[in-house]
Formats: structure tokens, sequence, C-alpha cells
């Protein structure tokens, strides 16, 4: 009941927007990556020749989540009320497109809309309320990866290459005008969370560089539409895609660990055998991180599985090797191969 009261809203209290000459700005964004999108505009804003204020802070609703299932809300806004931010400006509607939502935004008479990882689709209707338009800070170098994982999919492609956009959003998903953009160079270990996290905050830079721009007009007559021929699409993961096959060659397997990392992450299947008994059981450990390896100095069966300095060693397609470096057994905590091998007693590993 009382995030109830702290987070929904209504068109007084929203509307009680103390004036300013500043520029009012909105911010929309959910996950902790898109804090530090949040924390360059209010640091910017803060400065005495800022030029606008962050105005209001749209986020996802309050949700269940961790053991116990406690309502929280958004890291977004979790963190907006620890800096001070008055909590009747953080706005959580289920949808972007709700009546009294949109009344509320039209009230704060917004020159701008900013979003990150926000999780919502605007609609229309939303999107005609700012003056200057609304800017999405997106995880890839557009046209590629338009979609709700960009980062993932990139990864799962094993790209050397990816980048930031900052772009005017429009009604299709991602296809707006390309206002600035920064290359990321791909390091072939980094992980899915680790990306987002540094490809955010170089977005709040290039978004803080852009402003000035985007407010007094420049950055539409200079935004590049997009070659919709070099389109490519990122849809969102699902626990379903989280199984390792190892027909596959190892470097997609590897590729796929770094991608799915977080959520959902990967598992495979494992047969374990005690050679004395002849008994056979099968676990299904997440995989948490690996590398690839050449086969060289691998003896061993096809389907076997061997410890070599400190990694279990996987055959896979291709005449290619997995190396497992961290796994974690289903309802225990993630563990390196050395210790995972430890708790083994002897018996042998083979690959499903």
């Amino acid at each position: 009941l009382t995030l109830r009261r702290l987070f929904c809203f209504n068109a007084t209290s929203s509307a009680s927007v103390t004036p300013s000459k500043k520029k009012p700005l909105v911010f929309l964004g959910s996950p902790q990556v898109a804090v530090s999108v949040l924390d360059a505009l209010l640091k910017s804003a803060s400065s005495p020749d800022s030029n606008f204020e962050v105005a209001a802070i749209v986020t996802q609703p309050p949700s269940r989540r961790e053991r116990g299932r406690k309502v929280y809300p958004s890291p977004v806004a979790q963190h907006a009320l620890d800096r001070g931010f008055p909590s009747d400006l953080i706005l959580t509607p289920e949808r972007a497109g709700e009546e009294m939502f949109l009344s509320n935004l039209r009230d704060l008479q917004p020159e701008l809309c900013v979003t990150a990882a926000y999780g919502n689709i605007l609609p229309t209707k939303f999107l005609k309320v700012p003056l200057m338009g609304t800017v999405n800070v997106h995880p890839s170098l557009l046209p590629l990866y338009r979609g709700a994982a960009p980062v993932q999919r990139a990864l799962q492609d094993g790209v050397k290459e990816t980048g930031v956009s900052l772009a005017f959003t429009v009604r299709e998903l991602d296809a707006g005008p390309v206002i600035a953009y920064e290359r990321f160079e791909v390091d072939d270990q980094i992980k899915a969370p680790e990306l987002l996290e540094l490809l955010f905050s170089v977005g709040s830079k290039l978004l803080i560089r852009e402003l000035p721009s985007i407010f007094d007009g420049s950055a539409k007559v200079k935004a590049q539409p997009q070659d919709d021929s070099k389109v490519t699409l990122a849809p969102k993961l699902t626990p379903e895609e989280s199984w390792l096959s190892f027909d596959q060659d190892a470097t997609v397997l590897h590729n796929k660990v770094r991608a799915f990392a977080g959520w959902p992450g990967t598992r495979a299947k494992i047969a374990v055998i005690d050679e004395s008994t002849s008994q056979c059981d099968i676990l299904e450990p997440k995989i948490i991180t690996t590398r690839v390896s050449s086969p060289e100095n691998v003896q061993n069966e096809v389907d076997d599985i061997t410890f070599i300095k400190g990694a279990l060693v996987i055959p896979c397609g291709g005449c290619s090797t997995l190396e497992v470096l961290e796994l974690q057994l289903p309802g225990r905590k993630a563990v390196t191969a050395v210790a995972f091998r430890n708790g083994l007693r002897g018996r042998k590993l083979k690959k499903l």
C-alpha cells in the first residue's frame, strides 16, 4: 500500500511543478543500466549554466522480485529516490498510452523526452507531446540490432565492433533518424551485463554532448535517416534458447554464454558417471564463464569431458574445444571448474 501511494500519480500531484525558466526535460528509463544516463542528465541540469531541468522521471511500475516476492521500485526509480528526486514526479504507468499519464505529461509541457532502456512502447499520442521530440539512447550502431536485445544479439553473433546511437524516436521501433553515434571495440571475453553498462555510460556522454543541438533544433537538420537495407533485428531473449548443444562450434557456444549472461543464462546437460557402480546421473548446470581453445592438446574420447589447467574441456562441433571456467548447479552458488571437479570425487564426466 505504501508503495502504491508512493508511485501512483494523479493530475494534482504531478502537475504541481514549480515554474522555471529552464526547459523541462522528461527522462524515461527502468533498469540499472539506464541509471548512468539519468545521472548524467541530473548532473548537467544542476550546472549553473544549464538551460534545462529534469521535470519528471517515467519508469516501469514497482514489481515483485527476489526471494520473498517483495515489491520493489525499478532501479531507476530507486536511484532517483535515493538522490532525493520528488516521489510525486516519478511516474509509473503500466502503458505509455494511458490517458491519465498523458494528461500529466502534457501538464509538464516537456520540451524534450529522453529514453534509455525504458521497456515500454511509445504510442504516437505520446510522441506528439514533447515540443522538440523524443530521443533514444540505443546500444547499437543503428540500423543494426533494432529491438529489445541489441547487445545480447550482437554478442551472440560474435561482433568485433558495436556502439551506441542517439536517435529520434518514431513510431516504428528504433527506426528514427540518427543524431550521432560512438563506436566501441568488443573484447572476446566481455559479457552482456558489462557491455550494456559500458555502452550506456558512453551513451550518456554522447547525449550530454548533443543536447545543445537538440534544444536549438539543429540536430533535426543534421540527423541522418537510417538505411533500411542494412537493418538487422534483435528480438528479446527467451529461456527456451538458453540450452547449449555441444554439436555446435565452440565459438558459437562461447558467444552464446557471453550474450545470455545475467538473464536467462545458458545451461547444458552433463552426465556424471561412477565407474565403480556404473551409476549415471544427469546434471544441468548453468554455464557461467567459458573460453575457446584449440583442440591440439586435447586427447580424449569424443564425448569425454576432461580437466586441463583449471578448466573443464569439452569437445564440440567442427573439431573445436570449449573450456568451462565457471558453472553453477541448480540451487547452488557459482563455482570455479576446480571446485566443481573436486566435488566429483573421481567420477567421470561426459557431454550429452
